[in-house]
């Protein structure tokens, strides 16, 4: 991982304003990496930086916006982490309202899980992320090697 990271920002709709409040916090550390959002999520992340920086927004600050959960996001950013793309997710999910995308939510953080990048699931979480020393430094995860299950034999 570079000093820059690639953030993904996930927020479930009843937990989108925990988002854009912890964004409104975060917005100028926010602003020196790339940050990746699905759906309604980056419309909301990118307005709220937006109205943070003001006149001191960057012509060039970019957030990468995928399509919304439900309707294949959560698989695009996964087709990402697995392509190595992403470097750290901050992920509001709720815990307690059923899903239509529940099963893509899973393999989400199955997948985040499986490349051993930081995902934060709260806010708490978040901020421990968003204030570690090893946010604005290069950083190399140790992996597990899958190579004997890739090498594995079929019956």
């Amino acid at each position: 991982m570079d000093a820059i990271k690639r953030i993904a920002l996930v927020a479930h709709d009843n937990r989108k304003q925990h988002m854009v409040e912890w964004v409104e916090y975060n917005w100028g550390t926010l602003l020196k990496h790339r940050l990746v959002c699905t759906g309604t999520t980056g419309r909301l992340v990118e307005e709220t930086i937006r109205r943070k920086a003001g006149d001191d927004y960057p012509g060039d600050f970019f957030i990468r916006k995928l399509k919304s959960g439900p309707l294949g996001g959560d698989q695009q950013l996964g087709a990402l982490i697995a392509d190595g793309e992403i470097d750290a997710i901050i992920f509001f999910w709720d815990p307690m309202s059923p899903h239509p995308h529940d099963v893509d939510v899973k393999a989400l953080l199955r997948i985040s899980v499986l490349y051993n990048l930081p995902i934060a699931c709260n806010r708490s979480s978040a901020d421990f992320i968003i204030s570690s020393p090893l946010l604005a430094k290069p950083y190399e995860p140790v992996m597990t090697d899958y190579g004997a299950y890739i090498e594995r034999e079929l019956p």
